[in-house]
C-alpha cells in the first residue's frame, strides 16, 4: 500500500510538472509572438537634444527620407501649381439636342418664322462646339482663378483651355437671347424653353482627374539626398537637429527593412526572444518552487500568476505598436498590487521583476524603464502592505505617479544634464494617465477576486459587519451563540497577529463559525435558560445534533454567497474531532461495549491552514474556559495547555503548516487575553446601617 501511494504520488507531481511546462511554453510564445520582429530596435532622440547614444556610423548607402510634413508640403504644391482637372467633351449631344429642338420648332411659332428657327439653331450648334459646362462645376472653377484652366478631352487628344473660353448653361442661354440675329424676337423665344436644349457636353471626368493627381504625387521625391558607407551619421554629444533628425530616421528604417528581408534573421531573432522570456518564466517558477511551493499546488493561485505574467506584457507590446513613447501609460504595477493583495509581497515583487524584464526587451531606453518601473512596484506594495480602506487605492496611486516622475527626471539627468522639460513633458503625460489607471484596481479586483476565487481584504471587512442579515439574525436567533464568536474572532485575531497570519481572515471566519447553530438553537448550552433538552435524549441523538451543526453552517453560508474561504472555517474548526461530552456519557453509560466513535466524530476535514488552525484553538479554548468554577492564573494556564496539547497530540495540526513556536505563541496569547477577560474583581462592602 505504501509503495503504491508514492507510485502515485511521483506519476501525480510528473504530470504536474508537464501541465506547468506547457503552460509556460504557450505563454512564451504569445508574448514572443507579439514582439517585433527586428532584432536592432529603433534608435530614440529628442530633436534640440545631444544625442546620448554612441557615435552612428551609416552601414551602407542610405537614402535619406524627407519628413511627413515637408513631403506633404511639397506635394500640396505641386497639386496647386501643376495639376489641371480632367472633363470629357460629348460632340453628339449638341447634334442631338439641336435636332430636338428644330424637331419641335422647326415649323416657327407665333412671331417667328421657320427661317428664324433655323437660324437659333445654326446659333445653338457654335455654342456646343466651344462648350457647355454645368453652372456648378463652372462657379467651382471661375472661384478658384478667373484663368482657370482645365483639359478637355475628346475622342482624339486633351486640349488646355480656359475656364472663360467655355459656356455655362446660364451663360450659354444668356448668349443665345443676346445674339443679334435673335435679339429681335427673344422675348417670344422665352417661351420655347430653350434651356432644356442647352444641356452639359463637357463632364468631369474622375477617373482621369484622379490618375492625374497621382502622377503629379509620383514625381515628387521622397528623399533628400544620401548617405554614403562609413559616413558618420552623428556622433554623441551633437544636437539633434531637424537634418540629423531625417537621417537617424532614414538609418532606422534602413535598418528595420534590412533586417526583415532575410527571413533566417527573423527565426534567430525570434528564438534569442523566447529563450529570453522562457529563461525569465523559468526563474519565476524557480522561486515558487523554492520559496512558495504552495502556490504551485493551488490552481487559482498559479492560473492568476501565470495571466498576469502575460496579460501585462502583451498590453505593453501592443501600445507600442501605436507609439513607442507611451509604453509608460501600461500599468504595470496593477499586476503586483494584485499579488500582494491576494498572495504576498515577495511574490509580488519578484513577479513585477519578471514582468519589468519581459516588457524592457522590445523598448529602446530600457534602463530608463526598467528603474522607472521597479521604483513604482516597490511603492505599490508598500503602500498596500495592510489594505483596509478604498483610499489607500487613491493613495496608492498618487505616490506611485509622484514617484515615477522623480524616478525618471532622475534618471534622465544622470544620462544626460542638459535635459530639458519639453523632453520630459510627453512622459510626464503618461506616467499621469498611468496613475489614473491605476484607479481600477479597486472594481478589477472585484473581478479577479471572482475570476480566480480569491478573496480581499475590503471584502473580509465587507462580510464582519454585524449588520449583515447572516450576522445580525445569529445575534437575534443565538444570541449566546452569537457573544461566543465575537469572543472567539477577538481571540483568534489577537494570535494572528502575533504570529503573522491574516487577522482579519481569521476574525471574519470566527464570526461565521457556528451560524450553523441558528437552526436549533436552543440545543447549545450557550443559547439555554436553565432547560437542558440533551437531558431527555440519547447521547449518539444529542451528538448528531451538535454534529449537524457544521452541515448547517455550510449550507448558511452557500445560501447566503458568502464565499469558499470562509466556509472552510466552518468546516475546520472542529476539524475530524470527537463531540468529547457524549462520547464520554455513552461509554461511561455502556463499560462493557466496544464503543463505535464514528457517530460521535465531526466529518472534518482538519484546519489545513494556520487560520483554521489558529480558529479551532481559540473556539474550543473560548468554549471550555466557561465551564471553569475558579479563574485563577493557575487554572486557566492549565485549561489552555491541556486543549491544545490534546488537539496537537491527535495530530488535528498534521495539515496545517503551523510551527510549535505559533503554538506556544497562541497559548500564551489565549493565556493572558482571557486572564483579562474573567480577572477577579475586589468585594464591594455593603454600608452599615
Amino acid at each position: 500500500m505504501a509503495m503504491e501511494n508514492v507510485t502515485s504520488t511521483k506519476v501525480s507531481q510528473m504530470r504536474t510538472f508537464f501541465i506547468l511546462i506547457g503552460i509556460l511554453i504557450i505563454t512564451t510564445t504569445l508574448i514572443v509572438f507579439a514582439m517585433p520582429n527586428t532584432e536592432k530596435p529603433r534608435l530614440s532622440y529628442t530633436t534640440g537634444e545631444p544625442w546620448t547614444n554612441p557615435q552612428l556610423i551609416s552601414p551602407g548607402d542610405i537614402l535619406i527620407n524627407k519628413d511627413e510634413k515637408t513631403v506633404e508640403q511639397e506635394q500640396q504644391d505641386a497639386l496647386r501649381n501643376e495639376y489641371l482637372p480632367y472633363f470629357t467633351y460629348d460632340e453628339i449631344e449638341g447634334d442631338q439636342q439641336t435636332a430636338l429642338f428644330l424637331e419641335k420648332y422647326g415649323a416657327g411659332i407665333q412671331g417667328i418664322t421657320p427661317y428664324n428657327m433655323q437660324q437659333v439653331a445654326t446659333i445653338m450648334k457654335s455654342i456646343y462646339t466651344k462648350g457647355i459646362m454645368a453652372q456648378a462645376e463652372y462657379s467651382q472653377l471661375l472661384s478658384e482663378d478667373s484663368l482657370y484652366a482645365f483639359m478637355r478631352v475628346d475622342a482624339k487628344q486633351a486640349t488646355r483651355m480656359f475656364v472663360k473660353d467655355i459656356y455655362s448653361t446660364k451663360s450659354a442661354y444668356e448668349a443665345l437671347l443676346a445674339d443679334p440675329q435673335v435679339e429681335k424676337f427673344s422675348e417670344l423665344l422665352r417661351h420655347c424653353n430653350i434651356n432644356e436644349y442647352l444641356q452639359p457636353n463637357i463632364t468631369f471626368d474622375m477617373r482621369r482627374s484622379e490618375q492625374a493627381k497621382q502622377d503629379i504625387i509620383a514625381m515628387i521625391p521622397t528623399n533628400s539626398g544620401i548617405i554614403k558607407q562609413g559616413q558618420e551619421i552623428i556622433n554623441r554629444g551633437d544636437i539633434v537637429t531637424e537634418e540629423k533628425a531625417n537621417m537617424i530616421d532614414s538609418y532606422n528604417d534602413f535598418i528595420q527593412a534590412h533586417s526583415n528581408d532575410e527571413t533566417y534573421e527573423i527565426y534567430i531573432t525570434k528564438g534569442v526572444q523566447w529563450l529570453y522570456v522562457m529563461t525569465l518564466m523559468m526563474l519565476f517558477m524557480m522561486y515558487m518552487q523554492f520559496f512558495r511551493h504552495d502556490y504551485l499546488e493551488k490552481p487559482r493561485s498559479l492560473a492568476m500568476t501565470i495571466t498576469l505574467l502575460t496579460v501585462f506584457p502583451l498590453i505593453s507590446l501592443l501600445i507600442q505598436y501605436f507609439d513607442p513613447r507611451n509604453v509608460y501609460i501600461v500599468p504595470l504595477c496593477l499586476a503586483p498590487m494584485f499579488i500582494r493583495v491576494f498572495l504576498d509581497s515577495r511574490t509580488a515583487y519578484m513577479l513585477h521583476v519578471v514582468m519589468v524584464l519581459i516588457c524592457a526587451a522590445s523598448i529602446s531606453d530600457k534602463f530608463e524603464f526598467i528603474v522607472v518601473q521597479l521604483t513604482a512596484g516597490v511603492i505599490a506594495i508598500c503602500a498596500l502592505r495592510e489594505l483596509s480602506k478604498r483610499s489607500q487605492m487613491f493613495t496608492a496611486a498618487f505616490f506611485i505617479t509622484i514617484t515615477s516622475i522623480i524616478a525618471l527626471t532622475l534618471v534622465k539627468y544622470l544620462i544626460n544634464r542638459d535635459v530639458t522639460l519639453e523632453a520630459l513633458k510627453h512622459p510626464y503625460i503618461a506616467l499621469t494617465v498611468n496613475g489614473m489607471l491605476l484607479l481600477l484596481t479597486y472594481p478589477l479586483m472585484f473581478l479577479v477576486e471572482k475570476a480566480f476565487g480569491f478573496i480581499s481584504p475590503v471584502t473580509l471587512f465587507e462580510l464582519s459587519d454585524t449588520n449583515r442579515d447572516l450576522l445580525r439574525r445569529m445575534s437575534e436567533v443565538a444570541p449566546g451563540t452569537f457573544q461566543h464568536s465575537i469572543m472567539v474572532s477577538n481571540l483568534a485575531a489577537a494570535i494572528a497577529r502575533e504570529v503573522g497570519a491574516k487577522s482579519l481572515l481569521v476574525r471574519t471566519g470566527a464570526l461565521y463559525h457556528d451560524i450553523g447553530k441558528m437552526a436549533n438553537p436552543v440545543f447549545f448550552t450557550e443559547n439555554q435558560a436553565g432547560v437542558n433538552p440533551h437531558d431527555r435524549m440519547k447521547p449518539q441523538e444529542s451528538a448528531q445534533l451538535i454534529i449537524g451543526h457544521v452541515a448547517e453552517g455550510v449550507r448558511m453560508a452557500e445560501k447566503h454567497g458568502v464565499p469558499d474561504v470562509i466556509r472552510n472555517f466552518i468546516l475546520t474548526h472542529h476539524g475530524r474531532s470527537l463531540a468529547r461530552y457524549f462520547y464520554n456519557t455513552y461509554c461511561n453509560e455502556h463499560p462493557d461495549e466496544e464503543v463505535d466513535e464514528k457517530p460521535f466524530r465531526y466529518p472534518g476535514p482538519n484546519p489545513f491552514s494556520r487560520e483554521q488552525a489558529i480558529l479551532m484553538m481559540a473556539d474550543t479554548v473560548e468554549a471550555a474556559s466557561r465551564s471553569l468554577t475558579e479563574y485563577t492564573e493557575e487554572t486557566i494556564s492549565t485549561l489552555v495547555n491541556r486543549i491544545i496539547d490534546a488537539q496537537v497530540a491527535e495530530g488535528y495540526f498534521h495539515d496545517c503548516p503551523i510551527t510549535f513556536r505559533d503554538i506556544a505563541t497562541a497559548k500564551h496569547v489565549l493565556i493572558e487575553r482571557l486572564k483579562n477577560i474573567y480577572h477577579t474583581r475586589i468585594q464591594y462592602p455593603e454600608l452599615k446601617k
